[in-house]
């Protein structure tokens, strides 16, 4: 399996407030962990949001390193890791004024013997890349997503609509929170992408798919997304991570 994560401050950004994670080594009971959050809040609270959740996401992961991980069992300890982090980033923006109000997205992923166990809040995305197509496997949890839903706003509308980065859920803002958990069959997958939105908000998912199913290694691919956002404005931090998964699955 062969992987690459990359963030960038993009061209407006005086700071980057992404965090990635990503690492092909065992962590915990898990073979593999990926992760992209994106923080927000002010006086630079934001990366200190992304920065503590994926600490702390890690921390639970690797407490329970005597359990076996299942296919199954690895969402719900993905899940139960968002939760904790939650529960650890809001005891701590609480410390301090400039922390308050802080949170992050957390979009989490780790591959095993052919499945997809993932965990996700927030509007960071997932996406698998297979024979010239990309499909989204996350929901963002924004007010636009919820009128798309709703049948009240177009895909297409919702892309410059004026509250399309208004959350509606999020890592570290107040306890408890809901977690979107799922596990996915990828047998027909060539890679699998995590994304933070300074790179969904620059490009559409036709020219991301273009870019990520080039025949080139995941570092050019990744390279590669960055410098597209950048050049389309660059307006937010952009984080990528790929993993190329065909030839991985049983």
């Amino acid at each position: 399996m062969k992987t690459a994560g990359l963030t960038a401050t993009g061209l407006v950004r005086s700071h980057n407030e992404d965090t990635i994670f990503s690492t092909t080594s065992q962590i915990g009971p898990l073979p593999n962990l990926f992760i992209v959050a994106d923080g927000m809040g002010g006086h630079n609270a934001g990366e200190v949001a992304s920065a503590k959740s994926v600490e702390y996401f890690c921390e639970f992961i690797c407490a329970q390193h005597k359990a076996i991980a299942t296919q199954e069992s690895a969402v719900s300890l993905l899940v139960a890791a968002i939760k904790f982090a939650n529960q650890k980033v809001y005891t701590h923006s609480l410390e301090s004024l400039e922390l308050s109000g802080m949170g992050t997205t957390f979009s989490a992923c780790a591959v095993l013997d052919g499945k997809l166990a993932i965990a996700h809040i927030g509007d960071s995305r997932i996406y698998t890349v297979a024979k010239g197509q990309i499909a989204q496997i996350t929901t963002d949890h924004t007010y636009v997503e919820e009128m798309i839903q709703a049948g009240h706003l177009t895909s297409k509308d919702a892309k410059t609509h004026p509250n399309r980065n208004q959350l509606t859920r999020v890592l570290g803002c107040r306890p408890p929170i809901d977690v979107d958990g799922a596990l996915y069959d990828l047998s027909k997958t060539d890679s699998v992408l995590l994304c933070s939105d300074g790179l969904t908000d620059m490009l559409l998912d036709e020219e991301i798919l273009n870019i990520a199913s080039q025949n080139t290694p995941p570092q050019d691919r990744g390279q590669a997304l960055i410098d597209a956002a950048n050049r389309n404005g660059g307006i937010d931090n952009i984080s990528v991570i790929i993993i190329d998964v065909k030839g991985e699955t049983n």
